[in-house]
């Protein structure tokens, strides 16, 4: 590869990067061609973009970025793939999950950068999975709100007929 070639792969990934507010860091350096190819199709599927990289082009990218991502840097070693989503963060964690059940043990989490918190190792590709997506938390927090003032229109629709009744008694009384 020329220099020009790695220079446009740099240019071209740090934008990526750059536009992108969820990547995970994947480690494909034991995985088999077959084996790339079918987790590319199935995250296509779901419109998440995995592209295989080396590493050294993949420091070049994260220096680019405004945001500290030198712990991801630390975690590049073997052959390293990036899975994009633009939408949620929590996709590519969901994604590698249901790829290991249909019996891959690969990929393996290295890394991933989600609205600029970092989350390192394998260990983290539960929680990174249970994260819920910024629609998801506005909709629990609308819920919420929606709650009280709920419960007191069904209150009086309910009870709407006591009310009438009491308030009919104690105009009687006077």
């Amino acid at each position: 590869m020329t220099r020009e070639e790695k220079e446009i792969i740099v240019k071209d990934l740090s934008e990526k990067l750059a536009n992108t507010n969820y990547f995970y860091i994947t480690d494909a350096s034991t995985m088999s061609v077959a084996g790339i190819n079918a987790f590319r199709r199935m995250a296509f599927d779901r419109g998440i973009e995995y592209k295989v990289y080396k590493n050294t082009l993949i420091k070049k990218a994260l220096d680019t970025l405004e945001a500290d991502t030198s712990a991801l840097e630390d975690v590049l070693k073997g052959a390293s793939g990036i899975l994009f989503s633009k939408e949620l963060g929590n996709a590519p964690a969901k994604l590698i999950q249901d790829f290991r059940k249909k019996g891959n043990t690969l990929p393996l989490l290295k890394g991933a950068y989600i609205d600029s918190g970092i989350f390192i190792g394998e260990e983290q590709l539960k929680t990174l999975a249970e994260i819920k997506s910024k629609d998801e938390l506005i909709g629990e927090i609308i819920g919420l709100l929606q709650s009280p003032a709920k419960n007191v229109v069904s209150a009086l629709q309910s009870s709407g007929g006591k009310l009438a009744g009491i308030l009919k008694t104690l105009s009687e009384k006077e």
